[in-house]
């Protein structure tokens, strides 16, 4: 048999290179929202509790429903007792007896309290979908905030490579110009010192990379190792992604918000509570309905009826309507109508608080967002003075008329404008983001 070579290595190049692209997949933002979205604990938990929920409201609607139960048995009995069919005493004697019996009970009425229980089981869904979607917007902003840390840290890693490399550059230059007698050899310890701290900051800038990769990876629950997001170019955002206006922001999320909802919700609930607690101040009325017969026979007994034929004679039916009317309940009834009107108070006191605590933190979010772009437009402008200085300083650094010391002291200078501005830049970015956010707008784009 002649083996095809050339195919199993290219099989065996294509699978490992199936195997490759798929250890480096790429994560986009959107993939990182929807991943955690899709795989969060907390969300996983809060699902379930809607599934619970669910059979909640089944439950209340079978209260609705009236009950049945059937029952069958069978008996010896030995020695004095009565005939469970003609209820005649009896002397030392074997009975042998069977019975069976068919019931349905149905309340008719027991202070709205059915009704009440069957609101309640349909408003708490709906209130664990609002916590639902709270607790996804949440995480989707938490998602979106670990992201953009890792293009920060990014972009600070490729600043610090980019200032080493300066560094190498200098170093060298330096060593020229000792050589060719121009400078003196002290200038070329100064370079390496810097080259040394320049080494460091890269160090310093890719552990930092690495941790905010690890952040990520963590809260979407994914392996770290070759874990990688796609590199969005933030390029210079401008004053128009701020809102000129909190108002438009504080009304909406008033409206909208889903803290809101359910602290609204929660009131609702509190309210049926108290309606639920009052319903033992009235009666309850129960019907029920019964069949049952009983089949015996004795040793002694020479004539008997068949067995189906005495269940037949001997059955019977029972209807019962029952009245409870409550007198006294040692305080039961009472405290527990006051303990609910108490959550009623806690719950209105909660929505309150809910909508303080929203219209803080927009108005922070407003403010932090303001000061941000004052910070990034004064970042830019520094940035633009202290690369107009460096390049002036580098010029007279080498006419000879500047020191190592100075012109190290200026290329710092720059380099914490340019930090500042990449810091300043993304810091705006996000705020945005959060304003977005309250909004209702999508903070994945």
């Amino acid at each position: 048999m002649k083996i095809n070579y050339k195919g199993i290595v290219f099989l065996i190049t294509l699978l490992f290179s199936v195997s490759i692209n798929a250890q480096e997949k790429i994560w986009s933002l959107q993939e990182c929202v929807n991943h955690a979205l899709e795989n969060n604990i907390s969300i996983l938990q809060i699902k379930n509790t809607l599934l619970t929920n669910e059979q909640d409201i089944i439950a209340a609607k079978g209260q609705f429903l009236p009950s049945a139960n059937a029952g069958i048995g069978t008996g010896v009995s030995i020695g004095s007792g009565f005939d469970p069919v003609s209820n005649q005493r009896i002397n030392n004697e074997v009975t042998y007896s069977a019975n069976y019996s068919i019931g349905a009970s149905y309340t008719v009425f027991n202070g709205f309290r059915r009704t009440n229980l069957y609101k309640q089981s349909q408003l708490n869904l709906e209130t664990n979908e609002l916590e639902l979607a709270r607790i996804q917007d949440d995480i989707s902003l938490n998602v979106v905030n670990s992201y953009l840390n890792i293009l920060f840290n990014k972009e600070n890693l490729e600043t610090a490579k980019a200032q080493y490399e300066f560094s190498k550059k200098q170093l060298n230059q330096v060593k020229e110009l000792v050589n060719a007698g121009v400078q003196p050899k002290a200038n070329i310890y100064d370079a390496e010192a810097t080259l040394s701290r320049d080494l460091q900051s890269v160090t310093v800038a890719e552990n930092n990379y690495e941790l905010s990769i690890l952040t990520l990876s963590q809260i979407l629950q994914v392996p770290f190792k070759g874990f990688q997001v796609e590199v969005i170019d933030v390029e210079n955002p401008s004053a128009e992604l701020l809102y000129a206006d909190v108002e438009p922001i504080l009304d909406y999320a008033l409206a909208n918000r889903n803290e809101i909802k359910v602290a609204e919700k929660n009131i609702e609930n509190s309210k049926l509570g108290t309606e639920i607690s009052k319903s033992g101040y009235y009666p309850s009325v129960t019907a029920s309905y019964g069949l049952s017969s009983v089949w015996s026979e004795r040793d002694s007994e020479f004539f008997k009826q068949s067995f189906f034929s005495e269940l037949d004679i001997n059955k019977g039916h029972s209807f019962r309507l029952n009245v409870n009317v409550p007198i006294f309940s040692q305080y039961q009834n009472k405290t527990a109508v006051a303990k609910s009107q108490i959550q009623e108070e806690n719950a209105l006191l909660n929505l309150e608080q809910a909508k303080l605590n929203l219209e803080a933190n927009i108005q922070r979010a407003f403010t932090d967002a303001k000061s941000a772009l004052r910070a990034y437009e004064a970042a830019k402008v520094s940035l633009e003075s202290q690369q107009l200085a460096f390049g002036n300083a580098e010029e007279r650094y080498n006419i000879g008329v500047m020191n190592a010391f100075d012109l190290e002291q200026s290329r710092l200078r720059l380099v914490n404008a340019e930090s500042s501005l990449i810091n300043a830049k993304y810091d705006f970015v996000f705020k945005t983001k959060v304003l977005d956010f309250y909004l209702g707008k999508p903070i994945t784009q």
